[in-house]
C-alpha cells in the first residue's frame, strides 16, 4: 500500500492493518533520517487544543516544522469561540485563510468526526473525550515493534483506568489488528465487563497475568476519580502498581510503556520508570516521527484524492 485512503485520521478503528503499518513504516524511515525534502513547505497546520496538552501538542508542532509546514497553535481560551462562534465556524474560517491540517483535541467524544465531513482540510484527532487517541496508539505500536518485532501473538497487558482512557480504546483497536493478544487489568469500577466485546481478555489481578506478559502498559490514574471509588489509592498501589517486585515475576524480556504523564509512586515506581525495561521516553521520541508520517501521508492522500 502506497497511500492512506482517507484525508483524515480520526481513530485506529477506521484504519486497515495495511494503513497502520504504512504509517509505522514511514515513521521508521523518518527516524532513520530519510527526510530529503520538505513535503509540507506550502502547508499550514493549525493546532486546536480545547484541553491542556504538553506531549501531543508540542510533538505535532515539532513534526510539522520538521516537514517545513507553518504551524499555528491557536489559543482557544481567547478566541472567537468565547464570543459564541461554533468550533465548526472557527475551523471553516481558518480553512478559508489557507489552513490545510487541523489537529484537534476536545473533551467531547466524537468531536473530530463532526468536523471532518464538513471541511476539505485534513482533520487529525489528537484525543476526543474518552473515545480515542489514535496517534498515541500508533506511536505505542511503533515502540513495541521497534523493541519486540512483529506483534502477532504477543501478549500485551494494559493496566489502569480503562473505563476513562481514550488511549486504551485506540490501542485495543490497533493492537488487535496487528495480531496481539490484549489483556485489560484494573479494578472492576475501572474495567466494566462489556469491554470483552472488543475481543480482549479481562483480569482484575495484575499478578495473575504478568508472568507471561510480553508488553506491559500502565495508564494514568486521576486522584479525583479514585476519591469517588471504593478502592483507595493504597489498595490500588498494592494490587496494580508496576514495580520491581512484579517485574521480577515477568519474562526477562518484558518491556514497559506508559502514555504519560506518569504518577510516579502510584501507577509505576521510579526505579521501573527509569530502568532499561521502560520505553516511556522512547515513546515520546517516536511520537514526533509518527506524527511526521501522518502529516506527510495525509498530504499525499489529499494531493491524489481520497475516498473520504
Amino acid at each position: 500500500m502506497e497511500r492512506l485512503k482517507n484525508k483524515d485520521l480520526l481513530d485506529t478503528d477506521v484504519l486497515t492493518k495495511e494503513e497502520a503499518l504504512l504509517i509505522i513504516d514511514t515513521a521508521f524511515k523518518f527516524k532513520a533520517g530519510s527526510l530529503k525534502s520538505l513535503p509540507l513547505s506550502d502547508e499550514i497546520v493549525s493546532l486546536l487544543f480545547f484541553e491542556p496538552s504538553t506531549r501531543t501538542k508540542n510533538s505535532f508542532e515539532i513534526a510539522g516544522k520538521r516537514l517545513g509546514a507553518m504551524v499555528v497553535a491557536m489559543d482557544t481560551s481567547g478566541s472567537s469561540l468565547i464570543k459564541g462562534e461554533s468550533a465548526l465556524n472557527t475551523v471553516r474560517t481558518l480553512q478559508a485563510m489557507g489552513v490545510n491540517f487541523f489537529v484537534i483535541r476536545h473533551r467531547e467524544s466524537g468531536f473530530p468526526y463532526q468536523i471532518a465531513d464538513k471541511v476539505s482540510a485534513s482533520i487529525i484527532n489528537a484525543g476526543d473525550g474518552t473515545r480515542g487517541h489514535p496517534t498515541q496508539a500508533l506511536l505505542d505500536a511503533m515502540t513495541m515493534i521497534e523493541s519486540r518485532g512483529d506483534l502477532e501473538g504477543k501478549k500485551v497487558v494494559i493496566v489502569g483506568d480503562i473505563l476513562h482512557s481514550r488511549v486504551a480504546r485506540s490501542n485495543i483497536w490497533l493492537l488487535k489488528k496487528l495480531g496481539a493478544e490484549v489483556i485489560l487489568v484494573g479494578p472492576p469500577e475501572f474495567l466494566p465487563g462489556d469491554f470483552k466485546r472488543l475481543g480482549v481478555e479481562i483480569s482484575y489481578s495484575l499478578d495473575d497475568v504478568i508472568q507471561d506478559t510480553d508488553i506491559l502498559m500502565g495508564l494514568r490514574i486521576q486522584r479525583e476519580r479514585m476519591e469517588k471509588m471504593s478502592i483507595s489509592v493504597e489498595e490500588y498501589i498494592r494490587r496494580y502498581q508496576i514495580n520491581e517486585e512484579r517485574i521480577r515475576k515477568a519474562r526477562p524480556d518484558l518491556i514497559v510503556l506508559h502514555p504519560g504523564p506518569v504518577n510516579v509512586g502510584i501507577e509505576m515506581t521510579e526505579d521501573v520508570l527509569y530502568s532499561e525495561k521502560s520505553l516511556v521516553e522512547r515513546q515520546v521520541t517516536n511520537g514526533v516521527f509518527i506524527r511526521m508520517a501522518i502529516l506527510s501521508l495525509l498530504k499525499e492522500t489529499r494531493d491524489y484524492g481520497s475516498n473520504a
